[in-house]
């Protein structure tokens, strides 16, 4: 049966929407066949109301490596959806927005599979209604637009990504004069770390400098001056950065009238990947369900290696004692990804953590082959060695795409990918310079971000300056003058643009003034930037061509968003990762080794995982052996490599690391201490290997006969 009721929509303006309410025999149990145990318990946790809706107390899921957390989560959401709770009343909190739109698709195909709805009407009523899915950073930013007035915000405001955030830090080192020291004062981009960490962890600006850039101590001063400016400055042109979102929300639920207010919107709050949320957003969900009322939480304290972003490992640990009484907890351990013998070895790595929720992962894919530690000689031959085997795994049908080098630090695979280029072994790096950051199209969005918050000034400066003859200088006046007037887009119309600009300064304030009113559809208004810009793109960059590729992407994905607004804080805050400026040559082959940092291996999957510099100095990292707690999640670090294998796992150990700053044909080296994880117990479920490579010099010398020197006796003859 499918009725409806009435409700408010979701910020309480008395609209009155639709309910669609699910309550057919089916839907009851149907979309539970194919769970495990742990996984039903955790989907079904709480229990159902009549006639319609669904009550749960605060609800943990310690969901292990490769035990389905992603289907279990869509699947808790579908099975609130077929209880009768209103869609529209679920937030889904995760960390990438294809993470979000995932959540919902699966949600929306189980849901239609457990209503038998083959048509997908219904299903596709809970797609539509599943609208409060994404990150915190995309939720916040809905939210603080509703609620600017409540902050003194201007409704209006822009969201800056971390390079432009940088650029306007740096801009304000330069006014203040701390370039210029004769002592070094950090960098813009470190200036910006430092910033975004004392946000996040909420700890006092001088804690941060002591804990985390202790190099940076004695500029505490300065740097307090620095963001106070850098805050003044954001506020006076209405622009918030990546940071604020979070910060002003957490704002927002400190005063408990509006946190209720906010927190009422919602009956259930799903998140996913909560061991790498920080402080603030670990408040923002206490209080969104203070007493932890639908409140559920999904993740692994063993993957827990994101506290150089501010992360905590301590919101999960903790998570459970918030309450009273305490929150359920389920773990999920049953594992579908990788062999029993890939999973012993990282138990037992595990294992030997002092703070966890224990786990043991258990495999359906049966025992599989033992994972190998193998010593080499060097660095080159670390690389021969890999070299070696992705080519022998190859040809026993392991694609290279399947196989997979996992490294502590981007700089670790310098030689390695040296030496697959000489072998003519195709790879991708995870890295690099994102889509944002390309030139052209921080141009297109920049005129975006002006139209849409006139008082923009860093968006308008640049835009400004892509006029010819139109110099900082001028650019500086005309905004002077826009803001003088109101800050208008009309009242460029009266600014005397120098000559030589005087054709392209009209059709940009006519652009400009067209595109701001707020009357005007968004659909189309990416393709009047483009037409604008496109003189001018072909005079300002080369390979323009590969550019127009770039932008044709950028108006395709526009069609996918309903407002101008909508459409660039998205993309700011989860953008693509290609780019025109580091395309190259395009790929030819058909297939391609991987590689990449763990950090960016976090969540993916292959057959065979190698993973290089398995030595103290690198797991843990040189940098992190100062306190157990970052020793701590080193080994976490090292538990996500090993978990990313399905098959074939392969930790190398270097034993000597040549010295830099030495001749070319020098052999100054140090030994590497085997990694303090390798521990007797983790030693017990390896194979110990040893690979010796190629060397000149190594071949054996051709006999030379009889001996004719009696050097004993020269020797003697000496004395």
């Amino acid at each position: 049966m499918i009725g409806q009721t009435v409700t408010r929509d979701n910020f309480g303006r008395g609209a009155r929407m639709p309910r669609i309410v699910y309550c057919t025999a089916m839907s009851q149990s149907a979309h539970l066949a194919r769970l495990n145990a742990a996984q039903r318990q955790a989907v079904t946790y709480g229990e159902p109301l009549a006639p319609q809706g669904f009550r749960s107390g605060p609800l943990l899921i310690i969901a292990g490596a490769g035990t389905g957390k992603t289907n279990t989560l869509a699947h808790r959401v579908a099975h609130l959806a077929l209880h009768g709770v209103d869609p529209a009343r679920i937030l889904m909190l995760t960390f990438t927005r294809r993470a979000a739109l995932e959540m919902r698709r699966r949600a929306h195909e189980i849901a239609k599979a457990a209503l038998n709805d083959a048509l997908g009407g219904v299903g596709q009523a809970i797609l539509q209604r599943l609208g409060w899915a994404g990150t915190f950073h995309s939720v916040g930013n809905r939210l603080l637009r509703h609620y600017a007035r409540q902050l003194a915000l201007d409704p209006q405001f822009s969201v800056m990504d971390r390079a432009d955030s940088a650029d306007l830090l740096d801009g304000i080192r330069q006014e203040l004069g701390f370039a210029g020291r004769e002592q070094r004062f950090p960098r813009k981009d470190t200036c910006l770390a430092i910033y975004s960490h004392r946000v996040n962890t909420q700890k006092p600006l001088k804690e941060t400098l002591e804990l985390q850039y202790p190099w940076c101590v004695q500029w505490e001063d300065d740097l307090t001056k620095l963001y106070r400016t850098y805050v003044e400055r954001k506020q006076k042109f209405a622009i918030l950065d990546y940071d604020d979102l979070l910060l002003y929300w957490h704002i927002l639920m400190s005063e408990p009238k509006l946190a209720g207010h906010v927190g009422a919107h919602f009956d259930h709050v799903l998140v996913d990947e909560y061991q790498d949320t920080n402080r603030l957003q670990a408040e923002i969900l206490y209080g969104l369900a203070p007493e932890g009322a639908g409140l559920t939480v999904v993740g692994d304290d063993a993957q827990a290696i994101y506290s150089f972003r501010a992360a905590t490992v301590e919101n999960i640990l903790q998570f459970p004692g918030r309450f009273t009484p305490p929150a359920g907890i389920v773990k999920l351990a049953q594992n579908y990804r990788s062999t029993q013998a890939v999973l012993d070895v990282s138990n037992a790595l595990m294992a030997e953590a002092p703070k966890q929720f224990r786990k043991h992962l258990l495999s359906l894919r049966g025992a599989g082959s033992r994972p190998h530690l193998v010593a080499v000689d060097d660095l080159q031959t670390q690389a021969e060695y890999v070299c070696t085997q992705v080519l022998k795994a190859r040809e026993a049908n392991v694609p290279l795409r399947r196989q997979a080098v996992l490294f502590r630090s981007s700089s670790h695979s310098d030689l390695l990918e040296v030496e697959l280029s000489k072998r003519k072994i195709p790879f991708i790096k995870y890295g690099g310079l994102k889509f944002l950051e390309a030139a052209h199209v921080k141009d297109l969005l920049a005129i975006l971000r002006w139209i849409d918050n006139p008082r923009n000034a860093m968006a308008g400066f640049r835009v400004l300056q892509l006029l010819k003859g139109m110099g900082p200088a001028n650019a500086r006046r005309a905004l002077d003058h826009q803001l003088g007037q109101g800050g208008s887009f009309t009242a460029l119309r009266t600014f005397e643009a120098p000559a030589d600009s005087a054709i392209d300064w009209k059709k940009l304030v006519d652009l400009l003034v067209a595109l701001s009113d707020p009357q005007l559809p968004w659909p189309g208004q990416v393709n009047q930037v483009r037409t604008w810009y496109r003189p001018h793109l072909e005079r300002l960059y080369e390979h323009v061509h590969t550019r127009i590729g770039d932008l044709d992407q950028l108006e395709l994905l526009s069609g996918q968003y309903p407002s101008r607004e909508r459409f660039i804080t998205e993309l700011t805050l989860d953008p693509p990762q290609a780019s025109g400026d580091l395309a190259g040559q395009p790929l030819h082959d058909e297939d391609y080794l991987v590689l990449s940092t763990v950090h960016s291996a976090k969540g993916m999957e292959w057959d065979t995982v190698y993973v290089l510099n398995v030595v103290d100095g690198s797991f843990p990292s040189e940098f992190a052996t100062g306190r157990a707690e970052t020793i701590e999640e080193e080994r976490r670090l090292l538990y996500v490599a090993m978990t990313r294998a399905r098959d074939d796992l392969k930790l190398i150990q270097p034993l000597r690391f040549q010295l830099t700053q030495q001749p070319k044909q020098g052999d100054a080296h140090v030994y590497g201490g085997r990694s303090r994880f390798m521990t007797e117990k983790v030693l017990k479920s390896l194979d110990n290997l040893a690979f010796q490579g190629s060397r000149l010099g190594e071949a054996p010398l051709p006999e030379a006969g009889q001996a004719a020197l009696d050097a004993s006796e020269r020797i003697k003859s000496m004395w």
